[in-house]
């Protein structure tokens, strides 16, 4: 055959040696020279023949790979299927890491537009086991997700508290890194207590309990595992896409109908300021929604501790104590409140108030105990321990591990309680072994604080303030001295430095449908002249406004002696909302509401 002119088996393409690169080397052979084109004819006909039917899709997708890299890195936006192909290769992985650590960084420079970041968290989700749920729960299932912070345990009470209000809630949650802690390794502080459920597990759990408590598994979201340890490597952690896109794929995969967010901001906090903050929870209200979660969002203050125990075990005893009826109020408040929110957006109330009143009456009566009891044997605690844990009266650390040694700080001097610094305290009991430095390393249960004052009280020099649970790591001098300044006393009472956390919140639109009568019409006219009810469309084509029409409703509630004010008004009104329907929910977008002091009376 000429080896100048050569026709394709597969392909019937014509390759000429006009087509090849052309050299002059007199000093080879004629023989080398014929096998040096025979090489490059081939290299051409390898490159225009197409892909062979029978090469695997990732085996294509991986040539592709660079490309797409280098497209994010450039500034590009990445197509749904691009971003398929790569979470697919991440998830079997059929991708080297440092490919991936080269997009996490490309996403990290460049960001990602919201449909970017709705593909990549629906692609995480979709990269392993999708749960579902029997069709009598349809509307019932919820779960909460917190940024992280210091003293959190507000999943340990909240929990219960939906289950006894009737809600299925399957609550993933994960172990503690840096200065956060884990609700996973609290709940391990309890002898017995099994984190590992399986699919199979958790639902006879909901059917019977209502509630749960668990680690992810190894089914649910396995490109997120593979993600989310090349962040920490590549210094990725902090991009709002990724962030996102992990914790929204992970509840997706729960198949929820109602997520809320407790998004966190102050010192103590991953996010520092109130608007870097925001703009996660903007994010992640949009993302959930968009996947059919209907999904609202807390922003909460994170500058001290929540309640006044930090550790592991300790937790889990103030925990207890609040089941019991006993608990802090800042404490009650974010339960209260993001149980309230879950309580509205499943339609089980008609406003906030009256799921947050729902829930504290869970707790403070002890149906919410009654379900932590059952939920802790459900998950192999032993029948006498759970008893014995949520008696009335019990020795804790008869059951809990007692750390070997304790020693209370006292105050320097007279004053009024200005400030606890949350993150101070927590950096120095997660040196003493509170919490773990690498994923996997074990933590010491047993460690942990307690505070004896509280914001605004005022103490006298040499009063103890705080009680440190340590083992066989002793606090050094400079620990014990970086511990007193958390501490700041001031010579005058502060009257507005109240505890109240929730300073914002972000929820998806709520609608009414009106009633269609003369009275009710005339009824909501008044309401929207008193700044009550507002319709996006008031100022529009009139015909838009038909009685059976869904309207956007932005409406005031009353919680705990504040309103919620909108961003689409600021008149405040003490008028109730009579004759309103029960809400149904639009997943597009969210508004935002603040807590004001509420108006004056005339």
């Amino acid at each position: 055959m000429n080896v100048h002119s050569k026709q394709t088996e597969k392909t019937g393409e014509k390759v000429s040696s006009t087509s090849l690169k052309k050299v002059s080397l007199p000093h080879l052979t004629e023989r080398k020279q014929k096998e040096m084109l025979w090489t490059e004819t081939w290299r051409v006909i390898r490159r225009k023949r197409p892909k062979s039917p029978n090469l695997h899709p990732l085996q294509a997708a991986m040539l592709s790979i660079p490309e797409l890299i280098k497209k994010k890195r450039d500034g590009g936006k990445l197509t749904d299927e691009e971003i398929k192909t790569f979470i697919q290769a991440v998830t079997t992985r059929d991708i080297q890491e440092c490919q991936i650590g080269a997009m996490l960084m490309a996403i990290w420079q460049q960001n990602m537009v919201l449909t970017e970041i709705q593909a990549l968290t629906r692609e995480m989700m979709s990269s392993g086991e999708v749960m579902s749920w029997p069709e009598e729960w349809a509307g019932l299932v919820v779960d909460k997700h917190s940024t992280g912070g210091v003293g959190d345990k507000v999943s340990l009470v909240l929990a219960p508290a939906l289950a006894a209000c009737g809600c299925k809630v399957p609550m993933i949650s994960g172990r503690g890194l840096a200065h956060t802690g884990g609700t996973l390794d609290k709940l391990e502080s309890i002898p017995g207590f099994n984190i590992h459920q399986s699919t199979a597990q958790v639902h006879c759990i909901l059917s019977s309990v209502g509630c749960c408590i668990v680690g992810q598994t190894e089914t649910l979201v396995p490109a997120d595992r593979v993600l989310y340890a090349l962040r920490d490597a590549t210094s990725t952690v902090d991009s709002l896409a990724l962030i996102t896109g992990s914790i929204i794929s992970k509840k997706g995969a729960e198949s929820l109908a109602a997520l809320v967010l407790d998004v966190k901001f102050g010192r103590a906090a991953l996010f520092k300021d109130l608007a870097s903050a925001k703009e996660l929870a903007h994010l992640l209200v949009n993302v959930g929604n968009g996947l059919g979660m209907r999904t609202g969002a807390v922003l909460s203050s994170m500058d001290a501790i929540i309640g006044r125990s930090v550790g592991n075990s300790v937790e889990v005893i103030e925990s207890l104590e609040t089941l019991k009826g006993n608990g802090p109020a800042d404490l009650m408040e974010l339960v209260s409140t993001l149980g309230g929110i879950l309580l509205l957006m499943t339609g089980q109330v008609a406003d906030l108030s009256d799921g947050s009143k729902q829930i504290s009456q869970a707790v403070i009566g002890g149906t919410a105990l009654s379900k932590f009891q059952t939920m802790m044997e459900a998950q192999g605690v032993a029948n006498e321990i759970a008893q014995a844990l949520c008696s009335a009266h019990t020795d804790y650390y008869s059951i809990l591990r007692r750390a070997k040694h304790l020693t209370e700080l006292k105050t320097l001097r007279d004053g009024f309680v200005q400030d606890l610094d949350g993150l101070v305290l927590a950096e120095v009991l997660h040196k003493l072994g509170v919490g773990r430095v690498r994923a996997g390393e074990p933590v010491n249960h047993s460690v942990g604080a307690e505070l004896l004052v509280s914001l605004g009280r005022k103490v006298s020099k040499g009063v103890p303030w705080l009680r440190l649970h340590y083992d066989d790591v002793s606090p050094s001098s400079e620990q014990i001295e970086a511990l007193q300044r958390v501490l700041t006393l001031g010579s005058q009472q502060n009257t507005q430095n109240t505890h109240t956390l929730v300073t914002e919140l972000l929820l998806p639109h709520l609608k009414s449908r009106t009633a269609q009568s003369p009275a009710d019409r005339k009824e909501r006219e008044e309401l929207q002249s008193r700044g009550l009810f507002h319709s996006k469309h008031q100022d529009q084509d009139q015909d838009r406004l038909r009685p059976s029409e869904d309207l956007d409703l932005n409406l005031l509630a009353r919680a705990d002696g504040l309103y919620l004010r909108t961003s689409d008004s600021d008149n405040l009104s003490h008028q109730h909302r009579s004759g309103l329907r029960r809400p149904s929910w639009s997943s597009q977008t969210a508004f935002s509401c603040s807590l004001v002091p509420p108006p004056a009376q005339p």
